[in-house]
């Protein structure tokens, strides 16, 4: 075979498309190659049966179909020695550099999941909890593990892990999907507060009953549904949608329109604890208080995880749970 041939893929014959072919001649001659490299580097037959695990005449076998297939002699055989022919050696060294692609790939793969922490981590959570609780953790976390690089994605759409590429997810609720490993990093309870102006000219509702003649402001999901406000009433989630004149899709323009006096609402305690340490806002209706939800960290796979994934789990699991992010209820 001259050396322009050499130079060129090698074609089944009798296969006119050229990516079938290279695709089933790979699949045809890939037990040749392995067996083509083992002799090649042990210098023998038999000690490459040895180091393959299979008997010589198997790795004989494999590699005579390999030189059928290339209709190339790859080996000088004498009783005693066993070397490469020329085109042997040109094999050797373009499969070579195949194989230490191949390792270097197999290694960067382990290295993932076994070494150091590194490479980009893909982080998506729900705006309010992103912006209060997340966001404010990852400086901490970047000098913790500098080689990873964290990207945080804020939206309340639910996650679409596959599409959207996302590594690890907080998600607040109720979560159905079975497939997502959900760990719970803490209850989400729920705080009904007004702003000190308010509670002064209107007062503040001391049953259920009583939230029918205040100013509600709600909260509204993606799709737009208004979502409904949870109590606990005798051991069992009561769920009540007020009427109101001020909706919004946003934490922060709820929490905002309930700090200018607007009107009542019920939020995540994590959205308000600093304004009622502050008593920028009062608590209305404690004895209700609502724990049946919470804050979770997602991701899709308990087996073969990442080591930059491992670790930004356990790392946000210990310093979330060290919050006390629920402290603007210890006094129920």
């Amino acid at each position: 075979m001259s050396q322009s041939d050499l130079s060129q893929p090698v074609l089944c014959a009798g296969q006119p498309n050229r990516a079938a072919s290279l695709s089933n001649c790979f699949a045809a001659s890939y037990a040749g190659i392995i067996a083509f490299m083992a002799v090649a580097t042990e210098g023998s037959f038999s000690k490459a049966g040895e180091r393959l695990g299979i008997g010589r005449s198997s790795v004989s076998r494999n590699v005579q179909r390999l030189e059928r297939h290339l209709r190339t002699r790859l080996f000088l055989r004498t009783t005693r020695t066993t070397s490469l022919t020329r085109e042997g050696e040109r094999f050797f060294e373009h499969c070579n550099i195949g194989v230490s692609h191949i390792a270097g790939a197999v290694n960067d793969m382990l290295d993932l999941r076994s070494g150091p922490p590194r490479g980009l981590l893909r982080v998506s959570s729900a705006i309010g909890f992103g912006r209060n609780v997340v966001a404010p953790l990852l400086l901490q976390f970047s000098q913790a593990y500098p080689e990873i690089s964290v990207e945080l994605l804020l939206n309340d759409k639910p996650v679409d892990f596959a599409g959207d590429r996302i590594d690890v997810a907080f998600q607040d609720g109720h979560l159905k999907d079975s497939s997502i490993i959900a760990k719970q990093l803490i209850p989400m309870q729920t705080v009904v507060c007004a702003s000190t102006a308010y509670a002064k000219t209107r007062g503040l509702p001391s049953t259920l009953d009583e939230l029918a003649r205040h100013d509600c402001i709600n909260m509204t999901c993606s799709a737009g549904r208004v979502v409904e406000w949870e109590f606990m009433v005798e051991g069992q989630i009561r769920k009540f949608l007020p009427t109101s004149k001020l909706a919004f899709n946003d934490a922060y323009l709820v929490r905002q329109a309930v700090l200018e006096g607007r009107g009542i609402a019920q939020m995540p305690a994590h959205q308000v604890r600093d304004c009622i340490r502050r008593g920028e806002l009062v608590m209305a209706l404690t004895q209700h208080a609502s724990k049946g939800r919470g804050h979770y960290i997602c991701y899709l796979c308990r087996d073969h995880l990442p080591a930059r994934v491992r670790v930004f789990v356990d790392y946000m699991t210990t310093q979330i749970r060290a919050l006390e992010l629920n402290d603007a209820y210890r006094s129920i």
